[in-house]
């Protein structure tokens, strides 16, 4: 019996070791845990239970029966965050350079429907050269059998992908599946086809980092949510987006302790809009002002910044929040920004997260490119996501509420529950000079008669209450008031049970 305990711990402690101990120096001389260092950053002390820690590899070609390393390159099972269940699986680059095979696959499958059945969130360390190419086809069936349980998962149990080394070809697909992705600055890369493949086609020079770092992809491609300085923030920061999800769709967010009393009141919301409607002023003072503790978890804070996004808490509840920033682009919304915010509101409406809209819009951004990458299409993404949601819904008009983006940003006709206006509130078809210059064409020449006209537009139109007269704002508020208003709203709407009607699935405007 000794023998066999003996041998057991022997077989443990090789496969702990994944690609053995020069490989692993290598790894740290890089900036990079290993994938075990990982698991025991993000998951709770102790918690976490490992799977298939002997399984290896199939292969018989290219010499590969002559080396068989325990766990294939990948660690897999469960684990805890904060007292809360989650399936992880953590790729080890130290083995075969993190790439998949057949058995490497069907390990992170397991995880993947083990979390599906039990309603339970995946979050997935990525850290892959991609298919391992000894394999062939066999290594590209497993990674379309691990996206086609990303996409079984999709809108079931919360997905959360981080890209912690290389990830190319094939490899990106199963982060791209899933709700979050966030990358680690100057060692993590995604792209289709790498730089030397771009080169030979396009004549392209470019690096990696160029073509598919952390910064290309949080400001430019909007591919991943967050990138973070180092292994161990990405991981303490995905621990902190963890506390603020519901493990399932079946299941609400949790409630944490707060010491922020929803009767607050803060006097400093009653001059944050500027006197001149024209100054800009941060959106996200207002956000911070409103959550509990003043914490704010935005997603995708470096793309399309004329948009927030992101979760607080109001009275230890999660709230998703959308809000126009009017520092950016005077808060118009433009192709990415409907991207962004649409996807966002989807995800929250997919997982009963309640929304709060902060709104000061005062339009779409004009122009031919935006009309020549389709900002009707992206537009009506936005308008889609608001319009089928049927979590509980707050809108507060802050400033501007213009034309057809008034109707994009969860207006009382889209299905808005509880929607409220700041005096400050402008809500109207265009702006006052605008429309008077299109109402009165004919006296433009008068400067006089238009200044008298646009001020009298003005009063009849730049405020909230002709909304507020034909109920399609429900109270003009206080802005010092705001929190309490807004957590009252939702409390009221806890029991709020709407259905839409039976489809096989929606057809969103791609």
């Amino acid at each position: 019996m000794t023998d066999i305990i003996q041998e057991l711990e022997n077989r443990r402690s090789a496969a702990r070791m994944g690609g053995g101990q020069r490989r692993v120096n290598v790894q740290h001389s890089k900036g990079k845990l290993t994938a075990r260092e990982r698991l025991e950053v993000l998951l709770d002390e102790g918690s976490f239970e490992e799977y298939d820690m002997f399984v290896s590899h199939k292969c018989t070609d290219f010499g590969m029966e002559e080396e068989h390393i325990p766990g294939d390159g990948v660690v897999t099972g469960w684990g805890t965050i904060n007292g809360r269940m989650v399936y992880v699986f953590s790729q080890d680059f130290t083995v075969y350079g993190g790439s998949l095979s057949e058995t490497h696959a069907k390990k992170i499958c397991k995880v993947q429907d083990m979390a599906i059945r039990n309603g339970v969130p995946i979050i997935g360390l990525n850290d892959s050269g991609g298919a391992r190419i000894q394999e062939g086809v066999a290594a590209l069936a497993g990674y379309t059998s691990v996206f086609q349980n990303n996409i079984k998962a999709s809108g079931v149990v919360p997905q959360i992908s981080v890209i912690m080394g290389p990830s190319a070809g094939g490899a990106v697909y199963s982060p791209a599946l899933t709700d979050f992705v966030f990358m680690v600055r100057d060692t993590s890369y995604m792209f289709l086809t790498g730089p030397d493949v771009v080169k030979t086609v396009t004549n392209e020079i470019v690096t990696a980092e160029e073509l598919g770092g952390a910064k290309t992809h949080t400001t430019k491609s909007s591919v991943a949510d967050g990138a973070f300085e180092n292994d161990m923030d990405a991981l303490m920061e995905v621990r902190r987006l963890f506390d603020f999800l519901p493990l399932n769709n079946k299941s609400k967010p949790p409630v944490r302790p707060f010491f922020d009393g929803y009767m607050r009141k803060e006097p400093s919301l009653n001059t944050l809009i500027p006197d001149n409607t024209n100054t800009p002023y941060d959106m996200k003072e207002l956000v911070l002002k409103l959550a509990d503790e003043h914490d704010f978890y935005e997603i995708q804070k470096d793309f399309a910044k004329n948009i927030l996004t992101g979760f607080i808490r109001l009275e230890g509840s999660t709230v998703g929040v959308v809000a126009n920033q009017p520092m950016v682009l005077a808060g118009c919304l433009d192709i990415n920004a409907s991207r962004k915010a649409a996807r966002f509101v989807r995800f929250c409406d997919a997982f009963e997260i309640p929304l709060l809209t902060l709104v000061d819009v005062p339009g779409f951004l004009p122009g031919t490119s935006q009309e020549y990458g389709g900002v009707i299409k992206h537009g009506a993404k936005l308008l889609y996501a608001y319009g089928e949601a049927t979590v509980p819904r707050v809108t507060v008009i802050t400033r501007k509420a213009y034309g057809g983006a008034y109707c994009v940003m969860s207006p009382k006709h889209l299905g808005g529950d509880v929607n409220y206006a700041w005096p400050t509130a402008e809500i109207a078809v265009m702006g006052a000079k605008g429309a008077v210059e299109i109402l009165h064409r004919a006296d433009l020449a008068d400067g006089e008669k238009i200044t008298a006209l646009t001020s009298n537009y003005e009063e009849r139109f730049a405020n909230p209450f002709v909304a507020a007269e034909n109920g399609f704002i429900d109270e003009v508020i206080m802005p010092q008031n705001t929190r309490m208003r807004v957590a009252r709203a939702l409390a009221g709407l806890k029991s709020k049970d709407v259905k839409n009607p039976w489809r096989k699935h929606d057809n969103l405007p791609l």
